[in-house]
């Protein structure tokens, strides 16, 4: 389907969206201006001191000036984003939508609204995981009493082995949920041909049973929910007919690396106050991440349908982060997208170790960078617009990164003077004292802000085991992030290179389960990172710059011993010890909800002979035969 093909649907006559064109809309434009000029000005502060207290004399320092002030500016807008989620937090339900104080507040589930399914799409994933998991959620909605929603599992699996075990799985379950009525209906059915991977297995699934069901919940294959979570996301979407799709916040849980522990108290301490601002200024306009969230099927089949993009890969073809795109065509028709950043009972699994993270990352940046073919598109929100091109942004900067600190480092081997390279921090006047005091606050501010949110509350402090432990795990937190910034920044400034020179990166499975790195594979897949670093070592010895050599140093170390890095980090017996010091704590630690126990007690049980042999693909079990 051609994106121009895609109708124009009006938005229902009660959307909120619809009154916003009219002149409702001031508090919300309000809202985004609050976020837009400061970002501006303090950009653009940064921009003019940097000016008056290093000029630009020849070619050097100009590009040095140039890429200081973008990278620089980026940050600010960063900072901005955790100042305003701090301020919205204090303002309270003053600055939280109708949709937000509703799913805080208790009542019975609507009857005669429609259907849901709750799907889970799935390619060559761990079969006994996936089952493992909709086990608890089987359970935890025959808890809640809820008969309206029932589970897929919708396979795109191509190996016959894999496809083998997931049969037998489904058979596996199919056999306990017999046992109790009170569970919901489980199906599976795996694709003979996966066209448009993902978003195509969605979009068959709409096809073929979106006239049995109103509503679906996306799960991805190491997605986690509860019963009530998923019971109250019907309630709000069938209690607002103005909402084509509520997103929840799924956070990372589960595993035991030391990497993945640090990840997620990273997550779980940083990511409120930027959520906090997202939902502050998008209102209605959100974005979809893709999973863990629930979306009015009727809104999503007409709206949400995509478009084989121009020219060749990378940049053309499928797309390949599609979810963006697809809650952004769904606000164009006059959908709601809302975001529930409080909302709690979802989880998602993370990648365990370094090495996986930035495969991760590579398809990401891809994924992202692709987008730049979705922007022209006519009739895209501003807000939606936005999303998009901080996906790309976010990627784009990196390259900026890596060309300030060579560009920086080259001037200051030259002239004698870090300048620039160090924010001003070494510089003389008022110009450069005030560049550093700003540049040093842009830096700092999303870390400290997110300590001081919270630190300000018992129940926060409690949920990360305490202030003392909070504080330590903060620290040890920075200390890591130390190392890792320079490995994933020139890791995915190259990702970003080779997107642009043409590189496809190929969309595989991820890795889930804790996984440590040998000393073969981490030297193998950074080596490049240690060539750089060694690179970088010889170049400031050769400079003879004592300061020079001393503020890069951290930078060229943490490259150098990159793969130590991945091997350390990948091992589950330090992540255990950390956690049993009292360690890098999270609420799913201090207060860990039953499911994600069920989970870990379902898992740690043997599932007993598989089947490897392969067999023909599944089709849908006709419904006379369902359980």
């Amino acid at each position: 389907m051609s994106h121009s093909a895609l109708p124009d649907r009006d938005p229902p006559a009660t959307s909120p969206l619809r009154e916003a064109w009219h002149g409702a809309p001031r508090a919300l434009v309000g809202r985004r201006l609050a976020l837009a000029v400061p970002s501006l000005a303090t950009a653009a502060a940064i921009a003019w001191l940097a000016s008056h207290a290093y000029p630009a004399v020849d070619a050097l320092s100009t590009a040095v000036l140039v890429t200081f002030s973008l990278v620089l500016g980026w940050q600010a807008f960063t900072a901005w984003q955790y100042l305003y989620g701090f301020l919205a937090g204090l303002f309270g339900d003053r600055t939280i939508s109708a949709l937000e104080r509703a799913a805080e507040a208790a009542g019975p589930l609507p009857q005669g609204a429609g259907r849901t399914a709750a799907i889970v799409a799935i390619h060559a994933e761990d079969a006994v995981a996936v089952f493992a998991r909709l086990r608890v959620m089987a359970r935890s909605l025959a808890r809640e009493g809820t008969a309206d929603i029932d589970i897929f599992v919708l396979s795109d699996t191509r190996d016959g082995a894999i496809a083998a075990v997931e049969e037998h799985e489904f058979a596996r379950i199919q056999a306990w949920a017999a046992a109790d009525p009170a569970l919901p209906r489980i199906r599976y059915r795996r694709r003979r041909e996966n066209v448009g991977r993902k978003a195509g297995n969605v979009a068959e699934f709409c096809a073929s049973h979106g006239h049995d069901y109103a509503f679906m919940i996306v799960l991805d294959a190491d997605s986690l929910m509860t019963g009530a979570a998923m019971t109250r996301l019907v309630r709000l979407i069938q209690a607002s007919p103005q909402v084509g799709l509520i997103q929840t916040v799924s956070y990372a849980a589960g595993r035991d690396t030391l990497f993945a522990r640090v990840q997620q108290f990273a997550v779980r301490l940083y990511a409120p106050l930027a959520l906090r601002c997202l939902e502050t200024w998008q209102g209605p306009e959100g974005s979809y991440w893709g999973h863990n969230a629930i979306l009015r099927i009727e809104a999503f089949a007409a709206h949400a349908g995509l478009p084989v993009l121009p020219g060749r890969a990378p940049l053309g073809g499928e797309i390949l982060c599609h979810d963006i795109v697809e809650g952004a065509l769904m606000v164009r028709a006059g959908w709601e997208v809302r975001l529930l950043p409080d909302f709690g009972g979802t989880w998602e699994e993370m990648p365990t170790n370094l090495i996986d993270l930035l495969g991760r990352e590579r398809r990401w940046c891809q994924g992202n960078l692709q987008h730049l073919r979705v922007l022209p598109w006519k009739g895209l929100r501003g807000a939606s617009r936005w999303h998009i091109v901080v996906g790309i942004l976010s990627y784009g900067v990196l390259p900026l990164w890596i060309a300030f600190l060579g560009l920086g480092a080259w001037q200051a081997a030259r002239s004698g003077d870090l300048g620039l390279l160090a924010y001003g921090l070494g510089g003389a006047g008022p110009a450069a004292h005030a560049l550093a005091a700003l540049a040093v606050g842009v830096l700092a501010a999303p870390k400290l802000l997110s300590l001081v949110h919270v630190l300000g509350s018992r129940e926060r402090r409690a949920a990360f085991g305490g202030t003392g432990r909070l504080l330590a795990s903060a620290a040890l937190e920075q200390a890591v992030w130390v190392f890792l910034w320079p490995v994933m920044t020139l890791f995915t400034a190259g990702a970003v290179c080779a997107t642009f020179l043409g590189k496809v990166v190929r969309w595989e499975t991820q890795a889930r389960d804790d996984r440590q790195v040998s000393w073969a594979e981490a030297f193998r897949l950074q080596v490049d990172a240690v060539v750089v670093g060694a690179t970088m070592l010889l170049g400031l010895a050769w400079a003879g710059n004592l300061w020079l050599g001393l503020w890069l140093a951290p930078v060229a170390l943490a490259l150098l011993t990159s793969p130590a890095q991945s091997v350390w980090t990948s091992r589950s017996d330090l992540g255990r010890a950390a956690r049993a010091r009292g360690l890098f704590l999270t609420a799913d630690d201090t207060a860990q909800a039953p499911e994600l126990a069920e989970l870990v007690q379902i898992r740690g049980i043997p599932a007993g002979p598989t089947r490897t042999t392969a067999r023909e693909p599944a089709v849908w079990i006709p419904a006379a035969d369902e359980v």
